[in-house]
């Protein structure tokens, strides 16, 4: 209860401290001791804990420093480490641990749980700072931790198999015998494998979308390298077509829409910016500056002589296709099923 407004009679920071005497935004009415009191409801009410948000690259340093872990030099150096080996993977700005990444982390808490430990990284990062100082031998500091740990890493390379995830079941059947295929774990990630190897050695790549893994889109493009066939990947840049030989053959090219410039005659093509959103601009970027956060659909506008249109959704999920010409008015909203099959 407020019992004396004082300033709060002139200014408030919010509408939390108005409610007075209305029982609303957790303010109680005003009581008096030993008054009566009737009963007007009863509501029962649900609520579900919520899971820690998870950690962005700069929520990590900073738990990082909390924790005395690792030092202002090598921050960049750990971030980059745990994405270019794959253990996360970033996704709208959060870095989301992948499967192999909690497979090593699972494996390193039950093969090495004291190198592992917070409390020997802050131990160890104090005594490399007292060596920079002088006040220690790194060769006492180097010993004590390497004998122990060459030790149960000779254990482990002894009695531990490769480890690998195991294959998933899928309801996707192999278009070459018929067989079901599964989710098997390569040098590169899962990939699609027919159960009938060796007899039938017919694969397919995997791409992530939403932490689930899914078969790639087939396209009819032709690898510039090789001439196989290709097929549409998802990297941290956007997405991109990619030779189905990889990783024999390394040939890629970005996603185009068929779409001409409007500008100088090149293709729009599918882009990714810096905070992950997709955008579409001119292939021959940076030298046409032309860019649209709208997709461009290689569709003729049917009022006026545009030779393209473009989809603009709103948070909603409405879909409105639109003529790019400022001049002129056409526009047609996708029902909800039409845009799904979009």
């Amino acid at each position: 209860m407020i019992r004396f407004k004082g300033f709060m009679a002139v200014y408030t920071e919010s509408v939390d401290t108005t409610a007075e005497d209305t029982g609303e935004e957790g303010l109680l009415p005003r009581l008096k001791e030993g008054e009566t009191l009737s009963l007007k409801d009863i509501s029962a009410s649900q609520h579900f804990t919520q899971p820690p948000p998870r950690f962005t690259e700069a929520s990590l340093v900073k738990a990082l420093e909390e924790k005395g872990i690792g030092r202002p030099s090598t921050y960049a150096a750990i971030l980059s480490t745990i994405q270019e080996r794959k253990y996360v993977k970033r996704e709208e700005g959060k870095l989301r641990p992948t499967e192999l990444g909690m497979l090593v982390n699972d494996l390193l808490v039950e093969r090495f749980p004291e190198l592992i430990d917070i409390g020997f990284t802050v131990k160890m990062e104090d005594e490399l700072d007292r060596v920079e100082e002088g006040k220690l031998k790194w060769i006492k500091v180097v010993r004590e931790f390497y004998d122990p740990f060459s030790k149960d890493l000779s254990e482990a390379m002894d009695s531990q198999e490769r480890i690998r995830p195991e294959d998933e079941p899928t309801d996707i059947l192999c278009e070459s015998c018929g067989l079901p295929m599964v989710k098997r774990w390569g040098r590169h990630g899962r990939f699609l494998a027919c159960t009938g190897y060796p007899e039938c050695k017919n694969t397919k790549p995997l791409e992530e979308e939403n932490g689930n893994l899914k078969p790639v889109e087939e396209t009819t493009e032709k690898c510039p390298q090789c001439s196989s066939p290709m097929v549409i990947k998802q990297s941290r840049y956007g997405r991109f077509l990619a030779c189905t030989r990889y990783p024999e053959c390394k040939g890629t090219k970005p996603l185009g829409t068929g779409v001409s410039c409007p500008l100088d005659g090149g293709e729009i093509i599918e882009r990714k910016s810096k905070k992950g959103k997709v955008f579409w601009s001119c292939s021959n970027w940076p030298e046409c500056k032309f860019a649209s956060w709208n997709k461009p659909l290689a569709e003729k506008c049917p009022e006026c002589d545009s030779k393209y249109l473009v989809e603009k959704r709103d948070r909603t999920g409405k879909v409105t296709i639109t003529c790019p010409n400022k001049e002129c008015d056409y526009k047609k909203v996708l029902e909800t099923e039409e845009a799904g099959k979009d």
